[in-house]
C-alpha cells in the first residue's frame, strides 16, 4: 500500500460521522441508503441529508471501505475493514511491532 492509499483510507475515517456509518455497516451489513438514514437519525438524533450521507458513502468507497452490491434497483453497503488494517500495518507497522 502507498502512501496515496494511505492518506485516502485515513482521510475517510477523519470524519466522525463516516466512522458511524462505517461502525453501524460493520454491525449489520448490507444496508440500503434509506436505511443508513435511518440508523443516522435514530442513533444520532438529528437527521443527515441523503446528500450527505451519500457523499460520505462515496469517500468510504473510494477508500475501499464499503463495498456495494446492487439488489434489483437497490444499492446496498457492506463494510470491508480489510484496507483500514493494511493502511495501519503499512504507516505504523514498525510501531506496532513488540520489542
Amino acid at each position: 500500500m502507498n502512501d496515496e492509499e494511505i492518506d485516502i483510507v485515513f482521510k475517510a475515517i477523519a470524519h466522525p460521522e463516516r466512522r458511524h456509518i462505517l461502525a453501524s455497516l460493520y454491525k449489520r451489513s448490507g444496508q440500503s441508503l434509506f436505511e443508513i438514514c435511518a440508523s443516522s437519525l435514530a442513533e444520532a438524533g438529528q437527521p443527515l441529508s441523503r446528500q450527505t450521507i451519500s457523499q460520505h458513502l462515496d469517500m468510504l468507497e473510494r477508500a475501499g471501505l464499503i463495498e456495494v452490491t446492487w439488489m434489483g434497483r437497490t444499492k446496498t453497503h457492506s463494510a470491508n475493514l480489510s484496507p483500514l488494517r493494511e493502511a495501519v500495518k503499512a504507516a505504523l507497522g514498525a510501531y506496532l511491532e513488540e520489542k
